[in-house]
């Protein structure tokens, strides 16, 4: 079933667990990911990224996730990740997303401020819920996000955009990276403790690929509500598909996708279960 974003990540942060928003770009990877939460009887974020605009449309997207979320149970929310176009977010609105997230990590902090308080106040009037970015993260091995300098969100300035924005959820920059990392996780959940401090909102943990599990569970105990999956879940498909065609058989491509499905929910399971309450 189809709910809140707002509402599923206050009920994680309230209860100190985390939501997996786990990255889909085609049929596979929705059902994947949709089927993997209904087994597993927990909430899950299909998070559709504005950089794979050229894999499916925002209305083909939300389509297809209505039709899969009327077949569980379980709690379901579409979410549009990392966009930096209005006009885009205003179609994902429109198509029926439940959040959508406006991403001016790169704009000087005024006009980031003033950029996600006009995307809030658009799609707050339909309902739907808004995630923005503070800070910067840098880009790992694997990753397709764009490149950039690590910027630790201030919690000073945490505080400020939350109140001033009213969005329902804050990315924020510890450490973590887009993609895989390339030498030893230095992620400083000292910030993190900062701005829980100050910030009521659920705050939202990017770059969960690779992220050792006892530093996870630490950004939980913390304030991260909603953590973001996406380069393990291409990784470990693509790596699985370079061996099954390896084997010389003759697959028809139906085969191909049923089998994309299990690749993918073997990496969604595994984040699921580290992220649940306990």
């Amino acid at each position: 079933m189809m709910v809140s974003f707002a509402e599923m990540l206050r009920a994680a942060r309230a209860g100190r667990y985390a939501v997996g928003s786990f990255n889909v770009y085609n049929y596979e990877t929705i059902r994947g990911v949709v089927e993997c939460g209904r087994e597993a009887g927990a909430p899950v974020i299909v998070a559709f990224g504005a950089g794979y605009l050229p894999n499916m449309e925002v209305d083909e997207v939300a389509a297809l996730v209505r039709t899969m979320a009327t077949r569980t149970d379980s709690p379901v929310a579409l979410h549009l990740d990392h966009c930096k176009s209005f006009e885009v977010i205003v179609r994902a609105v429109k198509a029926g997303f439940s959040s959508v997230m406006y991403d001016g990590s790169a704009l000087p902090f005024e006009e980031n401020m003033r950029q996600t308080a006009r995307v809030v106040e658009v799609a707050h009037a339909a309902g739907v819920g808004v995630e923005a970015e503070l800070g910067a993260l840098a880009r790992g091995a694997h990753s397709n996000e764009e490149d950039a300098s690590e910027i630790y969100t201030s919690p000073e300035e945490a505080k400020v955009f939350a109140a001033t924005t009213k969005v329902d959820a804050l990315a924020v920059s510890i450490g973590t990276v887009h993609g895989l990392y390339k030498g030893v996780p230095k992620v400083d959940v000292g910030v993190l403790r900062k701005i829980a401090a100050v910030v009521d909102i659920p705050l939202v943990l990017h770059g969960g690929s690779g992220t050792p599990e006892p530093i996870i569970r630490d950004c939980i105990a913390n304030g991260i509500a909603k953590i973001n999956v996406n380069t393990e879940i291409s990784v470990n498909a693509v790596g699985k598909m370079r061996t099954l065609l390896a084997g010389g058989e003759d697959l028809h491509l139906s085969q191909i996708s049923r089998a994309e499905v299990g690749w993918v929910k073997e990496v969604v399971a595994k984040y699921m279960a580290l992220f649940a309450a306990r």
